[in-house]
């Protein structure tokens, strides 16, 4: 055994005698990165050295040589990378790590080196160390993974001295845990500055701006997430966009494309392509094949020269809508149409392991909409390789029938697609799925072998946060996982002088949601619940369009592969009014106890009760009071227009109360936050009210004249 100062065994032997100091007055221990280590590794150290300062007000030291670790060390290093020096500083621990993927163990050594003490941070890998250092700043250092998006401050300390370290963390219970930028439209608008997009779409006309998506990527791997889809329909040839992926890839993250890009693809990217060139080709794959294989060749050589690429395949249309919905003379019958899906596949396989020079490229599918009917029924044949990923049908609460109908094939890999965030349904702006239901549906996928892969539909971040990080504990280790007990002891943490009334503000909350009987799904999330008030909005406004009868349950095509996406169309308006006032209250209720929890505490932790609970229920409470008002004036609207006028108005009360709500979590770094609101669209619904109560004014006035 090669002894290095004082022998291997004597460096273990007596590292319970040993107290490392990593901060005392104006001392700080080194940080030490060996030389071989990737880019990310490196990162995370710095990040590790901020934490220091965030603690103490001063950042510990990181230096390029080991000779200079002293006389405190804190080396941060992984297998695949620094096996040598590893295994010289503990052998039983380089052994633990062989071969595993993104395990960690810290451990406290003693008279290492030139150093008194040494604190060995080690991954298996370069994800396992940096998951180990953001472990130990969590534990020992009190950051909050989530502390830009959250606020919370870390107790100052002066010392920062221990006698004993000890954590670590073997593989985790998914191999591929990944967040979806979605639907970012506060994200996007946010900061002015990120680069323009060319997107002939109403929403992402600028790019996310670097220094945000910094704060999303460092959040992700806080918390130990190792994939990222950095926004909706990236496109690598625009520079901007192409940025976004080379700083996921710098931090050390997995990249992917969203399931309507496959190979980096989307109908927008490949509209721009040719138009580039030119020329105008349809984007209709069963009849412009070749110009099809052109382009996914030329994008999947500028994606594979980023390390880490989870390729996603499929063939879907325009605006994520199947590929034959803004193509008549696409195959009309669900057999033409799936097996043009497989050669699509096929092909894109085939071109992947042309550009991607890994034996065998991770690579998905995506089961989303018609993907799902189509697996169901045994209508797609897929590469054996690649991984066949599941999606539920709403945000959190029900997996879709393939899931649990689909055999599964041996050598296969399987994983699922998970909404905190859906549009346009819902959530959007307000939280919906709270830690148990997450966890049913993760266990679930564990129990269908489908936990190879997890994506996680995360919007504009900042409103799942309590969903992101109880999620992050899950797929880390969803063995060890009890939700309810988590949640307590997260609630405790954070709110510790309203810890009681806080739990059931939360608990409130997400039980306040309607449940239709026939789906056993919410109906009454944000979306789903401005989308009904605007729909009879334009009945008002279009009175050669109303109708005496209830509105009936909508029938566009995509409704045989989301039967339980909508269920509040197939209410009648009395039930609509009803269902509406009923989550109104049980919200309003959660409402009081959040606001005297809110009374109790001070600072950052009163600010982020606001922020992610009073402001959300709020914004959801004005938009159930809207509908209301909305849903009883189209009923009023012949019989009584004055009433009707009345109930306008009451409509644009609540939207005073919205705007309140926006304003109490728009405070501070968040001012602007809702500027961006593009998704939602609070301003035209709030237009189209007054439009709707101009209309009936002018019809009550004429009455009189």
């Amino acid at each position: 055994m090669k002894a290095i100062g004082l022998s291997v065994a004597a460096a273990v032997l007596t590292a319970a005698a040993a107290t490392f100091e990593l901060a005392a007055g104006d001392r700080r221990a080194a940080l030490y990165v060996p030389p071989g280590e990737p880019e990310c590794v490196v990162l995370a150290a710095r990040d590790l050295a901020e934490d220091v300062r965030m603690v103490t007000g001063l950042a510990a030291r990181i230096v390029s040589r080991r000779a200079e670790c002293a006389p405190h060390c804190v080396i941060v290093a992984s297998l695949a990378h620094s096996r040598t020096l590893i295994e010289e500083l503990d052998p039983d621990l380089a052994a633990g790590l062989k071969g595993k993927w993104e395990a960690f163990r810290i451990r406290l050594l003693a008279g290492v080196g030139s150093a008194r003490s040494t604190l060995l941070i080690a991954g298996s890998d370069e994800r396992g160390a940096i998951f180990g250092v953001y472990a130990f700043s969590e534990r020992y250092l009190g950051i909050d993974p989530l502390y830009f998006w959250t606020g919370f401050e870390p107790p100052r300390r002066g010392t920062l001295r221990w006698k004993h370290v000890s954590l670590e963390a073997d593989e985790p219970t998914f191999r591929y845990r990944g967040w979806f930028i979605n639907d970012e439209d506060l994200l996007t608008e946010w900061r002015d500055g990120g680069g323009r997009r060319f997107i002939d779409y109403p929403y992402y006309h600028q790019v996310i701006h670097p220094e945000v998506m910094e704060r999303v990527l460092e959040a992700a791997l806080r918390l130990g997430f190792n994939l990222i889809i950095p926004s909706s329909f990236n496109d690598i040839t625009n520079p901007p966009e192409e940025g976004l992926i080379r700083l996921a890839v710098r931090r050390g993250l997995h990249v992917s494309m969203h399931h309507v890009e496959p190979v980096g693809v989307s109908a927008f990217a490949f509209s721009n392509y040719w138009r580039r060139k030119g020329m105008s080709v349809p984007f209709a794959f069963h009849a412009q094949r070749a110009a099809f294989e052109e382009i996914w060749r030329h994008f999947a050589f500028r994606w594979a020269a980023y390390p880490g690429v989870v390729w996603q395949l499929g063939l879907r249309g325009i605006a994520d809508r199947p590929f034959w919905h803004h193509d008549p003379e696409a195959p009309r019958t669900d057999e033409a149409r799936a097996e043009l899906i497989s050669e699509a596949v096929q092909l894109q396989w085939r071109i992947v392991g042309e550009a991607d020079s890994r034996p065998q490229p991770p690579a998905t599918i995506t089961l989303w909409m018609e993907g799902a009917e189509f697996n169901r029924r045994g209508l797609l044949h897929l590469p054996e390789a690649v991984t066949v990923v599941f999606a539920d049908n709403t945000p959190g609460w029900k997996m879709q029938a393939d899931f649990y109908q689909s055999p599964r094939q041996p050598g296969r890999t399987y994983g699922i697609y998970y909404h905190h965030a859906l549009w346009s349904s819902g959530p959007h702006l307000v939280q919906a799925a709270p830690p148990w239901k997450t966890c049913e549906i993760l266990e679930e996928a564990v129990k269908r072998q489908a936990n190879y892969y997890a994506l996680f539909n995360v919007a504009n971040v900042r409103e799942f946060v309590l969903g992101l990080e109880a999620t992050a504990h899950m797929v880390r280790d969803l063995r060890r996982y009890e939700p309810y007990q988590w949640f307590r002891r997260w609630v405790q943490t954070r709110f510790p002088e309203a810890a009681r009334e806080a739990e059931r503000a939360y608990r409130d909350f997400f039980a306040a949601y309607e449940i239709d009987e026939q789906t056993g799904t919410p109906a009454l999330l944000d979306g789903q619940t401005l989308a009904e008030g605007r729909r009879l909005l334009g009945r008002i406004l279009k009175p050669e369009a109303s109708i005496t009868t209830p509105p009936t349950p909508r029938s566009e095509p995509l409704n045989r592969f989301f039967p339980s996406m909508r269920p509040v169309g197939s209410w009648t308006v009395p039930e609509l009014i009803e269902r509406c006032r009923r989550q109104r209250l049980r919200m309003e209720s959660a409402l009081r106890l959040a606001a005297s929890a809110a009374n109790r505490l001070k600072g950052y932790r009163r600010e982020f009760l606001e922020n992610n609970l009073l402001a959300q229920a709020r914004i959801l409470t004005g938009l159930l009071a809207w509908t209301e008002s909305v849903a009883a004036a189209w009923q009023q609207r012949e019989t009584d227009p004055k009433a009707a006028a009345a109930s306008l108005r009451r409509g644009l009360e609540a939207f005073r109360q919205i705007r309140e709500a926006q304003a109490l979590a728009g405070r501070g770094r968040w001012r602007d936050w809702y500027r961006g609101d593009r998704k939602m669209n609070l301003d035209g619904a709030e237009s189209q009210t007054r439009q709707a109560l101009d209309l009936l004014q002018r019809g009550i006035l004429s009455r009189h004249e």
